[in-house]
């Protein structure tokens, strides 16, 4: 699967913007502890991959390596979140406010990640006008109308299966660009919409049996 970005025009696969991410991790640790600088053979060694994809990954930002001292390591945190977007704050509505969306509310370290959810709406009577993770929880009619105004283009779905493609279509109703999905379902959307879809059960089943075989090898 190939993924343009808008703003440099080429295509970049989904598995470098999937790597970015540890990369960047990886260089945060580096700058914890004073390194100046690091090559693609040492990351590709710390992290398991191999450093020509890391050298191919990180062209993709722009960024380019000096022979012999690799990259400067605040340089290569600044190209990926540049990259990445990760320096321009973008507000989000979230969908859904049970466990999993109460959680998202709470985790602080989206605004680390260019992510600032704003705003939350549920359609359970007893969650709206209550606060939740700082957050007043609104009812879900007004959040197509709120996006319009607000300009908001980024919307979560944390609702259970069977109210998630209604979310979607008031969504795409309020002008929002792109969705990320937490329910299990696959949305039916208009093609200009972006969707990324994290199917939490699909990873517990490839988790669960790889476990079972590791499991079974040992008997």
């Amino acid at each position: 699967m190939m993924i343009t970005d808008s703003d440099q025009a080429r295509p970049i696969p989904e598995p470098t913007l999937r790597r970015l991410p540890t990369y960047h991790h990886f260089l945060k640790t580096l700058e914890a502890e004073g390194r100046e600088a690091v090559s693609c053979s040492t990351m590709g060694r710390e992290l398991n991959l191999d450093p020509t994809q890391i050298r191919k990954d990180l062209a993709m930002t722009g960024i380019t390596g000096r022979p012999k001292i690799g990259y400067v390591v605040t340089d290569l945190i600044g190209a990926i979140e540049s990259f990445l977007g990760w320096n321009d704050i973008q507000q989000a509505f979230l969908a859904g406010v049970g466990n999993l969306g109460a959680a998202l509310l709470g985790y602080q370290q989206f605004n680390r990640y260019g992510l600032d959810i704003v705003a939350a709406f549920d359609t359970d009577e007893a969650k709206i006008g209550r606060q939740v993770q700082g957050k007043e929880v609104m009812p879900l009619s007004k959040m197509a109308d709120l996006a319009r105004r607000m300009h908001v283009h980024l919307g979560i779905i944390t609702t259970p299966a069977e109210h998630a493609q209604y979310v979607a279509d008031q969504m795409v109703a309020g002008g929002i660009e792109a969705i990320w999905n937490f329910a299990p379902i696959v949305l039916s959307t208009p093609e200009h919409i972006i969707v990324q879809d994290e199917d939490l059960f699909s990873s517990l089943a490839v988790l669960s049996r790889r476990l079972r075989t590791r499991l079974q090898a040992m008997q």
